[in-house]
C-alpha cells in the first residue's frame, strides 16, 4: 500500500500526529506553566504565614522545598503537602462526568489535560521514615490547551473550580487553589487506629522496625477519590 493512499497506515500516522501531537505538546507546556504559578504562590504563602505566626508561636514550622523539577513540598506544622506535576497529557473515559459539560467535545483537542496531583502526608512520617504510614491524594488540577482548568478533590475542593473550559488558570487562581489545599489539610486531624488493629505485632516486626513504624498512621481521609460521592468534575 502506497504512503499516498488515504487509508494507508502511514497516512493514519500523519493524521494522528496532526490531530493530537500539537495539542498534547501545548497541554504539557501549559501544565508546566501552571505548576510554576503554584510554586510561586506557595513561596509567597510560606513567607506570609511565617510572618504571621512568629507572634503566635515561634515553634510553628512552615517551609517550602523544591524536591525536583516535578515535585514541590510544603511543610506546615504536622502536615506535608506534595504537589506533583505529571509529564503526560491525559483524557477521560467515555462515562466520565467531564463529557457532560457543554462544548467539551465540540472543540478539537479539548479533552486533553495536563495534571497536577496533590498529596497530604504527616510530617513525622517522612521525618522518621515510617514506611507504613499513609499519604492521601486530596486533589488533582487539570489544565487544557487553552489554559482553562478544573479541579477535583475532597469535600469543598470538589466545588471550588469544577466547570471545565470556563475558568482560566492565573496567578490569582494559583493562590486560591494553594490556600484552599493548605486549609483543607489543616482541618483534618490524626485518628488513633482501633485498639484491636494494632494490639499484636510479631517479634520479627519488633526486631526489624521501631515500634512507631509498625503502627500505620494516617489522617481520616480515604484514597478512593474516584468512587467518593463528594468528588465532582
Amino acid at each position: 500500500m502506497s504512503h499516498s493512499e488515504p487509508n494507508s497506515p502511514f497516512q493514519h500516522i500523519i493524521r494522528s500526529l496532526s490531530e493530537k501531537a500539537t495539542v498534547k505538546l501545548n497541554v504539557g507546556q501549559n501544565a508546566e506553566w501552571a505548576f510554576s504559578l503554584i510554586r510561586a504562590a506557595l513561596k509567597k504563602i510560606e513567607s506570609d504565614i511565617s510572618a504571621e505566626t512568629q507572634s503566635i508561636d515561634k515553634r510553628i514550622s512552615v517551609k517550602y522545598t523544591e524536591r525536583g523539577p516535578l515535585d514541590v513540598e510544603f511543610r506546615i506544622s504536622d502536615d506535608i503537602i506534595i504537589f506533583s506535576l505529571h509529564t503526560d497529557a491525559f483524557t477521560f473515559p467515555d462515562g466520565h462526568p467531564l463529557w457532560k459539560h457543554s462544548g467539551m467535545r465540540a472543540e478539537h483537542g479539548k479533552g486533553y489535560f495536563g495534571m497536577i496531583s496533590i498529596y497530604n502526608f504527616l510530617t513525622d512520617s517522612l521525618k522518621f521514615n515510617r514506611v507504613n504510614d499513609q499519604g492521601v491524594l486530596i486533589a488533582r488540577v487539570f489544565i487544557d490547551k487553552n489554559r482553562h482548568f478544573f479541579m477535583e478533590g475532597k469535600k469543598q475542593l470538589s466545588t471550588l473550580f469544577n466547570d471545565p473550559g470556563q475558568v482560566l488558570f492565573s496567578e490569582e487562581n494559583a493562590k486560591i487553589v494553594a490556600e484552599h489545599l493548605i486549609a483543607h489539610c489543616l482541618d483534618f486531624d490524626i485518628i488513633a487506629p482501633p485498639f484491636d488493629q494494632v494490639r499484636i505485632i510479631s517479634v520479627q516486626e519488633m526486631i526489624e522496625k521501631s515500634l512507631s513504624s509498625v503502627v500505620s498512621t494516617g489522617k481520616r481521609l480515604g484514597f478512593r477519590l474516584q468512587s467518593d460521592n463528594d468528588l465532582t468534575s
